[in-house]
């Protein structure tokens, strides 16, 4: 919208410019020859103007630029001979063209160049040096407002495109945070399990009771992990101290490495306690990765002001590799965030310590604040030194008029103190962006402009001693409501024709009079209105960013439900037919325990790819694991599946997100004893259907998961998604996906 107001205003603007000059050369004596050359050479300023320099995204250091610009050059000065009076305010597209398309001081040096050119040409026809002086200031008034209200639209576009920028940038932390947490959280659980269960089969028929034990724990873990995961999602979970070091003696233990932990510390926050157990968590976890110790010590101190925890093993692990979301720069970021410190690497004597130490009361944490983009900020302040110049360049104008005209020294006085007192209300008041007023101080504000414009001129019988009316305009479009304040500004655009029209000028000072003030009035309110209006895009820009982390927050959500909430279900579910087995089917057990390991494997790297976003489901891998996780689950499972090898990735990896998910609900909301899964494709349509004998009862969740989520993957392909009962009396959830024509 600001840039549709932006064309608006400048077409305006310029077309007003190039209207009187026109005018000054139908004053002159109109020829059809003259006519004729003035358009096609006012036309042609008027086209490069606005669909070369003016356009966003138009490339103004490219060799298209330079030829306009000399194309622009000759259209300026070689009609000046034959159209002098009329061509006086062309250089001022020259000056502002320049500003736009050559570098560095060069531009500003060209600008200054053809200012003065203007007064040098202007010399061969009048002598009085307030004229010249009107001339060469008018060139460089003109020229800043060509200038800038050319470059604005191209700032808004700019802006536009870093506050996306900036948006991707909050998400990419987000994405970062989100991994931190998976790794610190969901690694632990994950590796523990993997060892437990390498355990667990290994004494599976010779130590039963042990394998029961460690089954049980199995049990545990997988529960915790799915609380982790909502956790996650949801950014909440504090850390248990307490648990973590239970837990670390358990895991070291069944990985055969003798612990020694001593504790002894005074009550710590929960931030302090959750950075120490998350401390603790990965330096166990990376002992049984990296390491192959066989003696681990773990000491906890601390005292009113700070707690340390020590972890030393007897194995120097090599370097754990240095993924995004994993390793101990998680655990530095962590300490440090709080106050703390850590250190970590090998000693002489063979052993490795990891050592953190963190304030016992840390200071409260301060709310993130959202980045900010510096483009906002240049350019609010451009528009601000940009309008102020153009205010006192108008009012310089003004001035130079006054002294041209004879007129009594009193009538100088009262002139100079009108432009002063307008300039000063339009600087003090109008354009400031925080000054707040009721409507009455407005109309008080809009009293004062309208005394300092309308008494010099009315007074002393001269309308080129109004100051700058246009200003007046500007301010009623600014200050009152809008269609008010546009009715006030088309007001005092016919009112300075009235004044000049009763002060005896003729048609072509009345549409002098005219054009200037609108044009003068546009310019204060463009310039104006769109500094307010990149302030306001700087703001939404920021809300967006603050969006684009909250869809994140969503998608990562979903991913962990659809994911790692299988899995865990299935280490639940496999694990408790295990220690069913245990006594009466060893060998049915321990291949149980063995497809335990490989899901737990799998759920790690799911943590991964979660935490990266790249992770395709395969649909072939996931009909197979549905039909082992329901054979399991002793359900009698019918797969008829068409070919599917042609349909495109997206709507593959969609459909296998829709078999997980469905296969997941029906394990853990229903009592089914069969189960149908069918996919057909035709040319345009592929359906897929997951039908049971189990009454399902759906359920939403807190963290987004559950049949709302499939129905945002299977909508966003133009599909659709429907689940309930069936007049069989069973339970249908059905994937309909369109497919693109080939």
């Amino acid at each position: 919208m600001s840039r549709r107001l932006a064309y608006v205003v400048i077409s305006v603007v310029f077309a007003n410019y190039l209207t009187n000059a026109f005018s000054y050369v139908l004053q002159a004596g109109p020829t059809p020859t003259r006519i004729t050359g003035s358009l096609a050479c006012l036309l042609t300023i008027g086209y490069l103007q606005l669909r070369v320099f003016s356009r966003p995204g138009s490339n103004l250091r490219s060799a298209k630029s330079y030829a306009a610009l000399g194309v622009m050059a000759g259209l300026v000065y070689v009609p000046y001979s034959f159209f002098p009076n009329a061509w006086a305010g062309m250089p001022g597209f020259l000056a502002g063209s320049a500003l736009l398309v050559l570098p560095g001081r060069v531009r500003w040096f060209v600008f200054a160049a053809v200012a003065l050119s203007n007064g040098a040409i202007r010399s061969q026809y009048v002598s009085d040096p307030a004229q010249l002086a009107y001339h060469v200031v008018s060139a460089m008034v003109a020229g800043m407002a060509v200038y800038g209200l050319s470059r604005l639209p191209t700032l808004v576009k700019q802006l536009e495109t870093a506050r996306s920028e900036l948006a991707d940038l909050a998400v990419s932390q987000e994405r970062l945070r989100f991994a931190r947490d998976l790794h610190d959280l969901l690694g632990f659980s994950l590796s523990a399990i993997t060892l437990k269960v390498e355990l667990a089969t290994r004494m599976i028929g010779a130590h039963t009771d042990r394998a029961a034990r460690e089954l049980a724990e199995i049990l545990g873990i997988a529960r915790e992990a799915l609380t982790d995961v909502r956790a996650v999602a949801s950014s909440y979970r504090e850390l248990s101290l307490a648990d973590e070091i239970e837990s670390a003696r358990s895991v070291l233990t069944a990985a055969g490495v003798r612990a020694t932990i001593e504790t002894d510390h005074s009550d710590l926050s929960p931030r302090s306690r959750t950075v120490l157990a998350t401390v603790l968590r990965e330096g166990v976890t990376n002992l049984l990765r990296h390491s192959e110790a066989t003696r681990c010590t773990i000491t906890i101190t601390g005292t009113d002001r700070l707690a340390s925890i020590d972890i030393v093993n007897d194995g120097a692990p090599a370097e754990p590799g240095t993924e995004r979301g994993s390793g101990l720069g998680n655990l530095v970021t962590r300490t440090t965030a709080i106050g703390g410190s850590l250190l970590a690497g090998a000693a002489p004597d063979g052993t490795y310590r990891l050592h953190a130490e963190v304030p016992a009361d840390p200071a409260p944490e301060k709310p993130a604040k959202t980045p900010r983009f510096s483009g906002p900020p240049i350019a609010t302040r451009f528009a601000q030194v940009l309008l102020t110049a153009v205010v006192i360049g108008y009012a310089a104008m003004a001035m130079t008029l006054v002294t041209y005209y004879p007129i009594a020294v009193t009538g100088v006085e009262v002139t100079a103190a009108g432009i002063a007192g307008t300039v000063a209300l339009v600087l003090g008041v109008v354009i400031r962006p925080h000054v707040r007023l009721s409507l009455a101080q407005r109309v008080a504000v809009l009293t004062g402009l309208a005394i300092c414009v309308y008494v010099p001129p009315l007074v002393f019988g001269n309308p080129y001693l109004a100051g700058v009316p246009g200003f007046l305009a500007g301010a009623g479009a600014l200050l009152l409501p809008r269609r008010a304040g546009w009715i006030a500004f088309f007001s005092v655009v016919v009112l300075q024709g009235v004044v000049y029209g009763a002060l005896g000028e003729d048609a072509v000072a009345i549409a002098y009079g005219v054009l200037a003030t609108t044009n003068h009035g546009l310019v204060l309110y463009a310039l104006t209105r769109l500094r307010s209006m990149v302030m306001q895009l700087h703001e939404a820009r920021e809300e967006l960013a603050t969006a684009a982390v909250t869809q994140e927050r969503l998608r990562f959500a979903r991913d962990l439900h659809d994911l790692l909430g299988y899995s865990l279900s299935a280490i639940t579910l496999k694990s408790e037919l295990t220690h069913r087995l245990l006594t009466v089917d060893p060998a049915r057990a321990r291949q149980e325990l063995t497809e335990v390991l490989e899901i737990s494997r799998q759920a790690l790297a799911d943590v991964r790819s979660v935490a990266l976003s790249y992770r395709e489901l395969s649909f072939d891998e996931e009909t197979q694991s549905a039909q082992a996780l329901l054979s399991a689950a002793d359900i009698d499972v019918t797969v008829k599946i068409d070919a599917c090898d042609q349909l495109p990735k997206e709507v593959k990896v969609t459909l296998a997100t829709v078999l997980r998910e469905g296969v997941t609900n029906l394990l853990r909301h229903s009592k089914a004893e069969h189960c149908e899964i069918v996919l057909s494709s035709s040319r345009h349509l592929v359906t897929m259907d997951i039908v049971n004998d189990g009454i399902t009862v759906e359920r939403r969740s807190p963290d987004g998961s559950g049949i709302d989520n499939l129905t945002t993957r299977v909508r966003a392909l133009g599909g659709d998604l429907h689940a309930g009962l069936t007049p069989e009396h069973t339970y249908r959830l059905r994937a309909e996906i369109p497919l693109p024509l080939s």
